[in-house]
């Protein structure tokens, strides 16, 4: 009743995972992942154990096709279940049960596996396709699995439509502030255009969390009068308009940085800022 795609970037070493499907928080049921174990999308009368069983078997080095085939082999339900999976070093490996409903199926391809099922024919192809295009230009791995499913949707998507859709993304330290491996962990439980929503939602998180380019920042004396100015008018600074980055403009620009939960892009301390979130703080209250 879904169509999923797990994947693996060796550039970022990020795992991930996406999916859409008529069903309610489908990404709950369905993604797992971990930064130096792998990623698995458990589906069709999904059993959940296969998400964190199937990662310690990566995490200790079994191959995808290996724990697929570890998994399914007690399972007495394996006729109804479908498995995607991509191991720590990027090999991937899917299943498909002989009682899933049709259209079921998956297609592997190097470090990606996309699989689904009640479908309409030709959505994993689509996507299969798509991702395979998506990885050799821009953006990063979270993009790649959402245009993944957005071109399975378009191809014909869960033939009984829309409702959920997720994507997870794992890297070693890669979660806020650094301390956890969840990257990316975004969810669209019930809504009319999920797939939609969720490539919104990515584009958000590049906004707070994306990574900072050294080479597309500003130095804060040249835009000290605007923020004096703009921080008067959120009511964060009360000096006068010197158009100088002095201690007291700092101070009122990192409250106003947490206030809009930008900290990722600039933690209050040198003479320069990300361009992306001072563009973003001009414009909401310039």
């Amino acid at each position: 009743m879904t169509f999923s795609i797990v994947a693996y970037d060796p550039g970022r070493k990020e795992w991930g995972v996406a999916v859409q499907s008529k069903f309610l928080a489908a990404a709950a049921v369905v993604s797992w992942a971990e930064a130096d174990a792998g990623a698995v999308a458990t589906q069709s009368y999904a059993n959940l154990a296969y998400g964190p069983d199937g990662l310690a078997l990566m995490r200790a080095g079994v191959s995808a096709e290996e724990t697929i085939a570890r998994l399914i082999e007690g399972d007495d339900g394996r006729s109804q279940r479908q498995i995607g999976v991509v191991d720590k070093t990027g090999r991937a490996a899917a299943y498909t049960g002989s009682a899933c409903h049709a259209w079921a199926g998956h297609i592997v391809g190097d470090g990606f596996a996309c699989q689904g099922n009640i479908l309409i024919p030709g959505t994993v192809e689509a996507m299969a396709a798509e991702f395979e295009r998506a990885r050799g230009g821009a953006g990063e791995l979270a993009d790649w699995l959402a245009a993944a499913l957005a071109a399975g949707q378009a191809a014909g998507g869960d033939s009984r439509g829309r409702q959920a859709a997720g994507v997870l993304v794992v890297r070693e330290n890669g979660g806020y502030g650094g301390k956890t491996d969840r990257y990316l962990d975004l969810r669209v439980d019930d809504d009319p255009q999920p797939i939609k929503k969720l490539q919104q939602l990515v584009e958000m998180h590049h906004l707070f969390f994306g990574a900072v380019d050294p080479e597309n920042v500003v130095p804060l004396a040249d835009v000290a009068a605007d923020l004096q100015a703009m921080l008067k008018r959120t009511g964060h600074y009360e000096g006068p308009q010197t158009g100088q980055f002095d201690e007291a403009t700092r101070r009122a620009l990192w409250a106003l940085v947490g206030q809009e939960n930008l900290e990722e892009r600039w933690d209050g301390s040198g003479d320069v800022i990300d361009r992306v979130a001072l563009s973003f703080l001009l414009d909401r209250f310039g």
